[in-house]
């Protein structure tokens, strides 16, 4: 496809040919979304839709928004946090995929929020969200266009939370698809992404020995647990922290040492936030936290960590390495902060793996072909990715790595339907 500059606002377009290079790189690992792309191009069944989109700007990204555009949607994307675009990708999706995108790495807040407007200029009937940004900004900035959307997908944990908030309050005025809720995105993304993204970017940005090395995990979901488990494959003694007693219960018979957040503070050496939640780590424990902690966060905002805090109790800070910020406090203390405290996995590193992302996106694509299809059925509210799409789905990826697995016989499906069986 020959070069061609449209709308939108990027860092540099002449960074669009290293775009193309690892787009296509990525596109070797995403053959379920290369599945689903072949059809849509056949069927359109996104055939002249807008649809805004808010997510993290990567090479994987781009082939969900390639895959949407061979669909016929009209689409626009922006980012879905300052710190996870790659720059070379957007550049790529603008100049050389002509597919509108409003996306600079390293961003400020004032840049992120115009770009979250700019996609809302387009007017969308549908939306696709990653942490609710867009969705938020649609119902108390943007008003007067939500009369045109008919239905939205969101990608994350935070995101929905926010989204079962805002139903509960009657606030959400269509109906939205949790993408997160799907068990081929959640079992494999929120657990096997997470964790190895997030050691490889804590790892690029720090180049510690996680062997032997205490490291703590505050929160126990899905991608808590995918942290938790890496940590512990690379020799790290991992524990816990946890405010769900069940999960806190599954730790433990998982193996992992479970404390309290106040007495993990005064022998980790490593903290990652994995909650979705406020101030996982709070001012208290961070003054409990021995010289040398290193902090990170791979929840979706910035706040997990109470940054104001680590500010407050600092006499000086410095940038040490790219990504790690250095804090003396008032007792002598250094303590490590990456990231700015943001996604450390996307600031530091490339975000999940694709072939992780080939499932989540596969099912992002094919929730809006449903909504496409059934949204006039579907009032305001948080939907799951129905199963007969999660199925699918499984069985691409399978179809994708060459597995086959095997089906009930007539006989054992109408025993599983049958209740007059018995001993």
């Amino acid at each position: 496809m020959a070069l061609q500059e449209t709308r939108g606002d990027v860092r540099d377009l002449g960074l669009a040919q290293d775009g193309v290079n690892r787009i296509q790189w990525a596109e070797r690992e995403m053959g379920v979304l290369r599945i689903i792309r072949e059809r849509f191009a056949r069927e359109k069944p996104l055939d002249g839709l807008r649809l805004a989109a808010c997510l993290h700007v990567t090479t994987e990204t781009a082939n969900l928004a390639i895959t949407l555009k061979e669909g016929g949607a009209d689409l626009a994307l922006c980012a879905s946090n300052p710190l996870s675009t790659q720059d070379e990708v957007a550049a790529a999706l603008v100049s050389h995929y002509g597919i509108p995108t409003f996306s600079i790495k390293g961003e400020n807040n004032d840049t992120y929020y115009s770009h979250l407007s700019a996609v809302l200029d387009h007017k969308p009937q549908y939306t696709m969200d990653d942490g609710a940004d867009l969705v938020s900004m649609l119902h108390k900035e943007r008003s007067e266009l939500l009369a045109e959307v008919a239905g939205g997908t969101e990608e994350t944990t935070t995101g929905v939370v926010r989204l079962n908030a805002m139903a509960a309050d009657n606030a959400l005025k269509y109906p939205i698809i949790a993408v997160n809720e799907a068990e081929t995105k959640h079992f494999f993304d929120n657990r096997y992404g997470t964790g190895q993204s997030t050691l490889d970017g804590i790892t690029r940005a720090t180049n510690i020995l996680w062997a032997g090395r205490r490291v703590v995990v505050g929160g126990y979901g899905w991608c808590g647990r995918g942290v938790a488990s890496r940590a512990r494959g690379l020799g790290a003694h991992v524990i816990v922290t946890e405010v769900n007693a069940v999960r806190a219960l599954e730790a433990v018979m998982d193996g992992f040492t479970v404390m309290t957040g106040t007495e993990a503070a005064k022998v980790g050496e490593v903290f990652v936030t994995v909650t979705g939640g406020r101030h996982t780590i709070s001012g208290e424990h961070m003054a409990l936290m021995p010289d040398g902690a290193i902090i990170a966060n791979s929840g979706h905002f910035n706040v997990e960590i109470d940054i104001p805090a680590l500010e407050a109790m600092s006499v000086s800070h410095r940038e040490v390495r790219p990504y790690v910020e250095e804090y003396t406090t008032t007792d002598g203390r250094r303590l490590y902060l990456l990231g700015e405290g943001r996604l450390i996995n996307l600031a530091a590193a490339e975000g999940h793996p694709s072939a992780v992302m080939d499932m989540s996106f596969a099912n992002q694509a094919l929730s809006v072909e449903y909504l496409v299809n059934n949204n006039k059925e579907m009032k305001p509210g948080v939907y799951v990715v129905p199963s007969e799409t999660d199925q699918e789905v499984g069985r691409l990826k399978l179809e994708s790595m060459g597995i086959k697995i095997d089906r009930l016989t007539a006989e054992q499906q109408r025993y599983q339907e049958s209740w007059e069986e018995g001993t």
